[in-house]
Parts: C-alpha cells; structure tokens; sequence
C-alpha cells in the first residue's frame, strides 16, 4: 500500500503541473486569439465548440482540476490508513483539504476574478504537499527496507 501511496501522491504533483500547462495553453490561446482580431463573447463560450487553436486548454483544465485531481486526493486520503507511512495520513489529509479549497475556488473565480490570485497560490501549496507527501512515502520505505537488512543481518 506505501506503494500506491507514493503513486498517487506523484500523480497529484503532475496533476498540477498539467493543471498549470492547461491553462497557461488556454489563457495563451485566448490572448493569440483576441490579438488576431478574434472576439470572445458569452455566445461563443456558451457555444462549447474549438473555435481557436489551445482553446482546449479550458476544458483540460477545467475536467482535471474539477473530477481527476479531487479524486486522487480522496483516493491519496483512504489509502493514507493502510499505507503505514509515518505522518502519512496528516498530510494526505491536508492535501485533500488544500485540493476542496481549490476546487471550491475554482468554481468562485467567476462569482470574483479576485479570488484567480488565491487559487493559483493554493495550487502551489497542494503541489508541495503532494511532493512532501511523495517523499514521505519513498522514505518511509527505504527506512522499512533498511530496517529488514538489519534484521537480516542480525539474524
């Protein structure tokens, strides 16, 4: 099970990098687009259809940040009781919390564009746990194999 710990907390740190690239690709996109005379109003966005290059970023973006990563977090979360990593189930509790506080704000951004500062400064902060997390695991691990060749070798 540490195994799968260390699994899903990695998966959690390329979630965000994804994340990021998504919409660093749509916001990109968005702003090539306006700059070549293009227009975004509520109709095109209403309309669901790719109408420029990188626009796909947004649904990217949205499906992870909204479905995949929530899900590793709870799945990080339940695995965190069986992995017998030390400190392991605190912090994969905090990452779910960071990762409910992030979706939370991503679904707020539009009732206040201010509240983008703070999402984009907790996705950091669900990035370091998910890497403190992945560590805590890999070496909690290693402490299980050095413990085993010292029993051995006692033995």
């Amino acid at each position: 099970m540490r195994k799968v710990y260390l699994v899903l907390a990695w998966a959690l740190v390329v979630e965000v990098v994804i994340q990021a690239g998504a919409i660093a690709l749509g916001m990109g996109a968005l702003s090539h687009h306006v700059s070549e005379g293009g227009v975004v109003d509520k109709a095109s966005l209403e309309d669901r259809e790719l109408s420029w290059v990188g626009e796909i970023g947004f649904p990217i973006h949205f499906i992870n940040g909204g479905l995949v990563v929530p899900l590793l977090a709870l799945a990080l979360l339940v695995v965190s009781f069986f992995a017998h990593v030390e400190k392991g189930r605190r912090v994969a509790a905090v990452v779910f919390v960071l990762v409910f506080v992030q979706s939370t704000l991503g679904y707020s951004i539009t009732d206040s564009p201010y509240v983008g500062a703070i999402h984009g400064a907790n996705a950091l902060l669900v990035f370091g746990a998910s890497l403190y997390a992945a560590r805590l695991a890999r070496v909690s691990a290693s402490a299980v194999v050095a413990a085993k060749a010292y029993e051995d070798a006692r033995s």
